[in-house]
């Protein structure tokens, strides 16, 4: 293989490669400052990256009134909501949990496709649909499937990350149209700098600028971390790495995204490796599998 074939998997490796490793620095920043200004710093920095690479690869432009509009709703759903929904869930709920939770989100996007888009199912997307959804259920409840009907779901966060799951399916979904009449690192850097905004307001509505401050080096480290590798550099080296290769084969990268966190959050949270969390983690991959190799 070619140097110049073989770089675009090197991207999309490290893009899901940090994206794993997000909910474990998330824990950690959030040992030290409130879930919104984890989000604001973040995605401050990830903003100045893709404006940056939208500058070197001369694609700025700006969107006419409709164009800001669409950017500004997904900015909303896909920023604003969704990182307060996992960051606000993390400081309960474990990263390694977190991580197998999310990796069902294709699911949804199936769902969401059956039930807006008219698209066909199948016996195999169905069959599916029903093991991740067991997969899901056996993580959240560490097995205790019997405390799930008693009205116990696990830890609260537990909660706000299953909310987060078809959330970022919607947000998916209604990306699509955008994608194929923008480049993508320009139409990330309206609606990351747009999402970005609407958490600036949460901020200074809340705890303000004064929590900046008692970030230590670790703290910084952290959030330095998911700015500048996951909000930014891992955003790019993904869109790149689509350009390039076949969207099923990057898709399925995604599937290191979970086995990466759960290791990552053994080594420096000292989190349980569970055979009850394995065991349903590989079962919501089972399932994931299933829907992909269908609509493939």
């Amino acid at each position: 293989m070619r140097p110049k074939s073989f770089f675009p998997y090197l991207e999309v490796t490290f893009a899901v490669t940090v994206w794993g490793a997000s909910f474990i620095a998330t824990k950690l920043a959030l040992r030290e400052v409130s879930p919104v200004t984890v989000v604001w710093l973040r995605f401050a920095m990830g903003v100045a990256i893709l404006g940056a690479a939208t500058a070197a690869r001369r694609q700025f432009a700006f969107p006419d009134g409709r164009q800001l509009g669409y950017f500004a709703f997904l900015g909303f759903i896909g920023v604003t909501f969704h990182q307060w929904l996992q960051s606000t869930g993390l400081v309960t709920a474990q990263a390694s949990t977190t991580a197998w939770i999310v990796a069902s989100t294709p699911v949804f996007i199936a769902l969401l496709g059956w039930i807006f888009l008219k698209e066909s199912l199948g016996r195999l997307r169905i069959a599916g649909i029903v093991l991740a959804a067991a997969g899901v259920l056996l993580v959240v409840s560490g097995g205790d499937l019997p405390a799930l009907a008693a009205g116990n779901f696990g830890a609260p966060g537990d909660f706000l990350i299953l909310i987060s799951a078809p959330n970022w399916a919607v947000f998916s979904v209604i990306s699509r149209d955008g994608l194929q009449r923008h480049p993508a690192t320009r139409m990330l850097f309206y609606v990351m700098g747009l999402g970005w905004s609407f958490t600036s307001l949460l901020l200074f509505a809340g705890p303000g600028m004064e929590e900046i401050g008692r970030l230590s080096l670790e703290g910084w480290l952290a959030v330095a971390f998911l700015g500048v590798a996951c909000s930014g550099l891992a955003y790019i080296a993904w869109y790149d790495a689509l350009q390039a290769l076949p969207a099923a084969q990057v898709g399925a990268f995604l599937y290191l995204e979970p086995l990466v966190a759960v290791l990552v959050a053994a080594l420096l949270l000292g989190e349980p490796l569970l055979w009850v969390s394995l065991a349903g983690g590989a079962i919501i991959l089972l399932g994931v599998g299933m829907v992909n190799r269908a609509s493939g």
